[in-house]
């Protein structure tokens, strides 16, 4: 039974490391929240300790990342072309290996890890948002009058609001003329273009 207390501060140190990441996961409501996080942190620590005992170390360790790789793969999911829960598996993943730091006596790397996990996790998207504010796509249906210089008016609108085109397209109807565009820029650059279409009198509809 030698170890035995030691091994015991492990468990809780995984305990405690898992909590906290799970912590941020169950605010956000995600797949695997605080006790599946605490649970796979533990878990793998407890592993790692029985692996250390049984002298097995290479191949207990090996299973484990084959196993919680199955169980992020649960997480992933594919809605509406957009693939959900990548986040989520990463973060099943990472607990995973901090309970094997803790239960190897890892302790500084497995702390430093978490601390960064935290930051990631916590301070990061804000970041994140911040960066698709700067880089909010929409694609413009504009309906005017036939005019072919006001497709040089529209782009130059663009422009000057900040706005970046992708692509055009221009289309006939009836007598008027339906041009789509692919834009991204800030969300002042959209609010400004918005404003600038409301006032052109030229401008029959649009719609993004």
């Amino acid at each position: 039974m030698a170890g035995l207390p030691e091994d015991i501060v492990k468990l809780l140190l995984a305990i405690l490391v898992g909590g906290l990441i799970g912590v941020e996961r169950e605010l956000h409501h995600k797949a695997a929240g605080f006790r599946t996080i605490i649970l796979i942190c533990m878990g793998s620590a407890l592993f790692t300790l029985i692996s250390l005992r049984t002298g097995s170390e290479d191949r207990i360790a090996a299973n484990v990342v084959t196993g919680i790789g199955f169980i992020g793969g649960g997480v992933i999911l594919r809605d509406a072309g957009r693939i959900t829960g990548m986040t989520t598996a990463s973060t099943i993943w990472l607990a995973a290996a901090l309970g094997m730091g803790i239960g190897g006596g890892y302790y500084l790397l497995s702390f430093v890890a978490t601390g960064s996990a935290m930051t990631i996790l916590w301070v990061f998207p804000w970041i994140e948002r911040w960066v698709g504010k700067t880089r909010d796509r929409r694609i413009y249906e504009i309906v005017s009058p036939i005019d072919p210089k006001k497709i040089g008016q529209q782009e130059a609108l663009f422009r000057e609001c900040g706005l970046r085109v992708h692509r055009r397209k221009q289309v006939k109807r009836g007598d008027e003329m339906v041009c789509t565009w692919e834009t991204q820029g800030s969300t002042e650059a959209h609010d400004c273009l918005v404003e600038r279409l409301l006032a052109d009198a030229d401008v029959k509809a649009f719609h993004f």
